[in-house]
């Protein structure tokens, strides 16, 4: 039987693992891959202005790639704790290692160019111009005959 994708394997045990582990299902649902890389886009006369929330994500750690009409915005963070007791055993280690990325179509007409970008405060800004696309032109070729 086919499950809604917000539920886990197995929609039973999920269900009571709620409420054996009230704090487990709300981590669950909260996790912060949820929140990474929402965008507001707004079309003014210009173009659009995207603006792509990345918290705790540091500018070296965004990418932006135009190719093949497809403007990709991706982000990489890792991070490392370690705590050592005063032997210099490790009481804790802990790694984190995650990647988000997100894609745009644009059209074919834009390069990396037309396109500006500003990261501030965890907030990417972009601006993407219009641009109509140029008819191509058809140009005749002829056969040479020869007689």
């Amino acid at each position: 039987m086919l499950m809604p994708s917000i539920f886990g394997e197995n929609l039973i045990e999920d269900f009571f693992d709620d409420f054996a582990y009230p704090s487990r299902g709300v981590a669950r649902y909260n996790t912060p891959t949820t929140n990474v890389m929402r965008t507001d886009i707004k079309e003014n006369e210009s173009g659009y202005e995207l603006s792509i929330d990345l918290p705790g994500y540091k500018k070296e750690d965004v990418k932006a790639e135009l190719k093949d009409g497809y403007l990709t915005i991706s982000a990489e963070s890792k991070q490392e704790k370690d705590q050592k007791d005063s032997k210099g055993k490790y009481i804790r280690r802990e790694r984190y290692y995650g990647t988000c990325s997100r894609s745009f179509y644009v059209g074919e007409d834009l390069d990396q160019n037309d396109i500006s970008a500003k990261f501030e405060d965890g907030i990417l800004k972009l601006s993407v111009p219009k641009k109509e696309p140029q008819p191509k032109v058809e140009e005749k070729k002829y056969i040479q005959i020869e007689g």
